[in-house]
């Protein structure tokens, strides 16, 4: 059995004047919703055996914070190929996991891990699928689980979504808006 964990990366800043997307930082309101989702995973008592992300700033940043409220250093290994990923990307990468890992956590960017989770899930009747299909916010998760004993056999269709956790689910005040 192997579980993917999926984190879009928090909130940024538009109105900060960067040079390149890739440089935008996370504003106020997305560093919150960092720490709250780690904080909320913490408390499911999650962990991960090897993280992979982007390595743009707000994916940096998002770490920085979700670390804060996880209370563990989650060591990533920093992949340029995340960055805007489409999903059969993210599936590489996916795919080339070190068989030995049981808990993946892959930080990154929409709508590649929207995407993503409707390529890997199918249809279910408990409605968490829809929710993401919905909209993926930023600084959610999305835990997928899978009969396979190595990574490289994870393929289309094949996830069970275990949960999927915005964050408005664990503080309303992250909701839309300000």
């Amino acid at each position: 059995m192997k579980t993917l964990t999926l984190l879009r990366h928090a909130k940024s800043g538009w109105d900060d004047p960067v040079a390149r997307d890739f440089d935008r930082p996370l504003n106020p309101k997305g560093k919150r919703a960092a720490v709250a989702m780690g904080r909320h995973l913490r408390g499911l008592s999650l962990a991960f055996d090897h993280v992979v992300a982007s390595p743009a700033q707000r994916v940096i940043e998002t770490i920085g914070e979700f670390e804060g409220g996880f209370g563990t250093r989650l060591e990533p290994a920093w992949d340029r190929r995340a960055y805007l990923a489409s999903p059969a990307t993210l599936l590489d990468i996916i795919r080339e996991t070190p068989a030995d890992t049981a808990r993946l956590l892959l930080v990154g960017h929409n709508p590649g891990l929207e995407e993503l989770v409707l390529l890997l899930v199918a249809d279910a009747a408990d409605g968490l699928r829809d929710q993401v299909e919905e909209k993926y916010p930023t600084a959610s998760v999305a835990e997928i689980a899978f009969a396979v004993q190595d990574w490289a056999d994870v393929a289309p269709g094949t996830g069970r979504l275990e949960r999927f956790i915005r964050p408005r689910d664990i503080d309303p005040a992250l909701g839309p808006g300000e």
